[in-house]
């Protein structure tokens, strides 16, 4: 999961001490180092800090993720988990990267192969909308 040379300069940051309440959705590459309460959405890449928290869903190009993630990650290009993280959530990605003790409490998703990789996350989005639906 390597970042392209456009992708290096951060677009966004979200500093450390920062509180954010509601979904966001941005251009390009963004860094959190703050905290998140709400959806995150990027066509780029992510990077969430050892001391940031997201609840709320992450939707982006590519993820790395040192803090705590309390939803669902979707990332297309792949997913790394630093040692430091905690995700609590489903995981959907083509490649996924694991580092010693991260906590992951959650099912996940990685399939490199394009067709078969669409074909799951339909699949698992049509099976977690039912099981929402019938927990209600």
């Amino acid at each position: 999961m390597a970042f392209r040379s456009d992708d290096i300069s951060i677009n966004t940051l979200i500093g450390n001490g920062s509180f954010v309440q509601g979904n966001i959705r941005v251009n390009g590459f963004i860094r959190i180092d703050g905290d998140i309460d709400g959806d995150l959405e990027t066509d780029g890449a992510v990077i969430i800090s050892e001391k940031a928290r997201l609840r709320g869903n992450l939707n982006a190009k590519s993820a790395i993720i040192g803090g705590i993630v309390l939803g669902d990650v979707t990332a297309k290009e792949g997913v790394k988990l630093l040692s430091s993280s905690a995700v609590i959530g489903n995981i959907i990605t083509k490649k996924v990267q694991m580092e010693e003790n991260v906590i992951f409490h959650g099912h996940c998703i990685s399939i490199s192969n394009e067709e078969r990789f669409e074909t799951q996350v339909e699949k698992f989005l049509q099976e977690q909308a039912i099981l929402e639906k019938a927990t209600l």
